[in-house]
């Protein structure tokens, strides 16, 4: 293959993702937001639940050192 035929490609290749780079930035800087965000509401746990949680796990990681 030419060579000049390869970088005619890879030159076109280029421009192509620098399109697709400028239209993501596009839309993630008319939106306001991170590309990450998705839209849903980040759930918080009571300082309770918390407690709870980390209660059972400390009793799942008791048990599982008995057995081992």
């Amino acid at each position: 293959m030419d060579t000049r035929k390869i970088l005619d490609q890879l030159r076109s290749e280029r421009e192509r993702i620098e399109k697709a780079i400028q239209a993501l930035e596009g839309l993630d800087a008319s939106s306001g937001r991170t590309i990450s965000s998705t839209g849903r509401k980040r759930r918080r746990l009571s300082a309770e639940a918390r407690r709870r949680i980390s209660l059972a796990q400390k009793k799942r990681w008791a048990a599982q050192k008995r057995q081992a």
